[in-house]
């Protein structure tokens, strides 16, 4: 397991976990300049486990066969500012619970994911390509939120915000990628709908061997030649989602954006999704099936239950101490000395009873060895 999947398994259990009295202040606030991730008091389990400044609540289970992502949406890093001239949106917490298969198969054909949200950022945001824009209403003639003719106010991450306040990405959210660390791994950014993970467009040159570089993958698409027969007419020029064709071998990915080849995270190999600069960006169809949890509408769209907190969820937004925090006090007393293993070291600490009234180990101060 890397360090970067380790860090959001934990993730959910670091957020104003010990001293009553700290704020729960996620959210974003307007500035003189970009509107930056709000900073608010941490706790030490924060403190110790990296970059926790926009307290995004973000939460992966395992259970019955399925991995469970819960967040309230809002991104880890700096956005543009919003409500823009372009986007009269402000960005709003918004609940969301996806599920997606762990063990997820492909399918003899490829599903088009429609105006669904085709995956989900590691950080709990959605991935969401597709715009409510149409020449003359026509959904055969969808406009692209990238290089379409209309701005729509998107941010340096590709994204920007629904009507409901919901942040969501139409492309590479480069505020999540650290530029230099996914250009010496492939990094993993997301889950698909059908459960397949989704990478940054780096990946090794031959997919199936670890050793050979990474390269910048391409996608196949292409801009058709010549005019639009119908609808708006004109030349093709990338306007509008219909204006691309797929040609297998243009590129090194295929039909949904994809691959097979080996990543940290699967050495054995899988297939995986891919990201990329040129359309589609992200990608506009699923090789296996799509949980109903990434539809738009009442009872979808990101609202499903996980058996995880059915019945005994927080309901203040807080979440208990990692599972080593609490296996290091089985057995002691109140007081006694403890440790741990975080993702970046050894936590020393002191069982001390938390919220639930459990002992945890609780941080006693600087830095893991």
């Amino acid at each position: 397991m890397t360090s970067q999947m380790r860090r959001l398994l934990y993730l959910p259990c670091l957020a104003a976990v010990l001293i009553p009295g700290w704020v729960d202040a996620h959210g974003l606030h307007e500035t003189n300049r970009e509107i930056q991730a709000a900073q608010r008091p941490v706790t030490l389990w924060e403190w110790f486990f990296g970059r926790m400044e926009a307290a995004a609540h973000v939460r992966i289970d395992q259970a019955a066969g399925y991995r469970y992502i819960e967040s309230d949406g809002l991104p880890d890093h700096a956005t543009g500012r919003f409500p823009n001239r372009n986007n009269p949106n402000r960005i709003q917490r918004i609940e969301h619970t996806y599920r997606v298969p762990l063990e997820p198969t492909q399918n003899a054909r490829e599903q088009d994911i429609g105006h669904a949200a085709f995956g989900v950022a590691i950080n709990g945001v959605p991935y969401d390509p597709a715009t409510a824009e149409f020449w003359q209403r026509d959904r055969r003639w969808n406009y692209e939120a990238i290089g379409g003719p209309y701005n729509l106010g998107l941010d340096s991450s590709n994204a920007h915000v629904q009507p409901n306040g919901a942040y969501h990405y139409h492309g590479i959210p480069k505020g999540l990628i650290d530029a230099d660390g996914a250009r010496r791994n492939p990094m993993l950014i997301g889950w698909a709908a059908d459960g397949f993970p989704i990478y940054a467009p780096w990946g090794y040159r031959v997919a199936a061997d670890e050793t050979s570089g990474l390269v910048a993958l391409r996608s196949s698409y292409r801009l058709k030649e010549g005019q639009r027969a119908g609808g708006p007419g004109g030349r093709y020029n990338g306007q509008f989602a219909s204006d691309f064709e797929y040609r297998p071998g243009h590129g090194d990915l295929d039909k949904c954006n994809g691959r097979s080849g080996k990543t940290p995270e699967f050495p054995e190999g899988t297939y995986y999704y891919v990201l990329t600069g040129d359309f589609p960006f992200i990608p506009r169809c699923w090789v296996g099936v799509a949980d109903a949890s990434f539809r738009k509408g009442p009872g979808n769209g990101g609202n499903r239950s996980s058996p995880m907190d059915r019945g005994n969820a927080p309901r203040d937004g807080r979440r208990g101490p990692p599972q080593e925090a609490l296996t290091a006090c089985e057995g002691r007393a109140s007081g006694t000395s403890c440790r741990f293993e975080a993702p970046h070291g050894e936590i020393d600490g002191q069982c001390r009873k938390v919220r639930d009234g459990s002992l945890a180990c609780v941080p006693s101060g600087g830095p893991p060895r």
